[in-house]
């Protein structure tokens, strides 16, 4: 279990410093101005995701939970965005309307973090059937 975490920490790590390079990169070369800090969105999307996988992970040794776990990961994903939308509210609701690529930007980390996770939380699932 200890080996499966320390892979999970250093893919969503890994993910976090290539994906937040990249994104970082275009915004600055396009000189595109956000009105919220972007490291702030990836930081938020690799703890959240870092946290959901390792609790997946422990709960799928506990055998009455485990039944559950399917219906567990649609509540901790709404609760996900519950929390997203209550820590960046003053700077995502607040702006007189986002460009399309301030919003593009809210939704790429989202995406990237979420693929990567549901693909980690389906490997648990699967692994323990």
């Amino acid at each position: 279990m200890i080996k499966t975490l320390l892979v999970f920490s250093i893919v969503f790590i890994t993910l976090f410093l290539l994906s937040f390079s990249l994104h970082s990169y275009f915004i600055e070369n396009h000189h595109i101005i956000l009105p919220y800090s972007l490291k702030k969105i990836y930081i938020f999307h690799l703890v959240f995701s870092l946290l959901i996988c390792s609790n997946f992970l422990i709960f799928s040794t506990v055998d009455k939970v485990f039944e559950q776990l399917g219906f567990i990961y649609l509540g901790t994903i709404l609760l996900k965005l519950t929390l997203f939308s209550a820590i960046f509210y003053k700077s995502i609701f607040t702006e007189a309307g986002l460009s399309f690529y301030a919003r593009l930007s809210l939704f790429i980390p989202m995406i990237i973090f979420l693929l990567t996770e549901a693909l980690f939380v389906a490997k648990i699932l699967k692994k323990n059937q």
